[in-house]
Parts: C-alpha cells; structure tokens; sequence
C-alpha cells in the first residue's frame, strides 16, 4: 500500500529555540495558526489536542516523538470532518535543524493509505499556516488568514 504524504521545507531567520515555541506555546500558535492552538505538554506519549478559535475540538492524537528542539511527532486524527475522521490516524512530524542564520524546518504529514482526503485537506492548509510562522517570526506579523 502507498501512504499518502505531504512534505513542506521552509527556511526561518530565526533559532531552533524560538521556532520550538512557536511550534508549542499556545500564545505563539494562535498568532500564525489563525487562532487556533494546540493543548499538550508536548512530552512523549502525552495527548495533544488541536482546539478551534472557539475552543471546540479540532484534531486529537499523541505526543509520539519530542526532542525539543529538533524534532516534534505527532499521531494526529482529525475530529469535525466524518469522511475525515473516518479515515483514521495520521502522523505529523516536524523537524528543526540549525543551517547557520536560519532554521530549515521539514514538515512531513502522513497517512497509510493511498488518495488520502485528510492529507489533501492539510496539502492546502498547511502552506498558509507555515507562511503565516515565518513571517510572524521573521517580521513579527503573522499573516492575515487568506480568503476561502
């Protein structure tokens, strides 16, 4: 079987430290992630939560890797979509790595099984999200969300 697969590299004038923040504190994640933000300690095998604007349940999972800050996996399902949730549980992973002034940032999100609607579904919404992190850490504005 071919698992379904989204892959995002993006370059960030910034720190490993800092982005790992951005990548985890909730004040940060509600800035680039258009109000959204996720609930965990961020500590392997603990849950994580990624909760809406206003508060309901978005996607739900676990905390599979943290070594911070180089790298963030996720086991991740979303909730609100039936055909979606349906499709069971995916896996998000997030890679820092220092590349001198900047941060070289690897998204991998991922699911085992082939055409995939969940990774269709991030394939669009994971380029506004990242584009809104770097520039809110590179200029201090996060993007506005773009229209639908």
């Amino acid at each position: 079987m071919t698992d379904s697969t989204f892959v995002y590299v993006t370059y960030i004038r910034t720190t490993p430290e800092t982005l790992w923040k951005a990548l985890t504190e909730p004040e940060f994640q509600r800035q680039y992630w258009f109000g959204f933000t996720q609930e965990s300690d961020f500590k392997a095998g603990s849950p994580w939560a990624l909760k809406t604007p206003d508060g309901s349940l978005g996607d739900s999972g676990e905390v599979l890797e943290s070594d911070p800050p180089r790298r963030l996996k996720l086991k991740w399902r979303n909730e609100f979509r039936e055909e979606l949730k349906a499709e069971g549980w995916s896996e998000a992973s997030f890679d820092l790595e220092a590349a001198g002034p900047v941060v070289k940032l690897t998204v991998v999100h991922s699911m085992p099984r082939p055409d995939s609607k969940l990774i269709r579904a991030v394939s669009g919404g994971w380029p506004q999200i990242l584009a809104s992190l770097k520039s809110l850490l590179e200029t201090g504005a996060a993007l506005e969300r773009p229209a639908a």
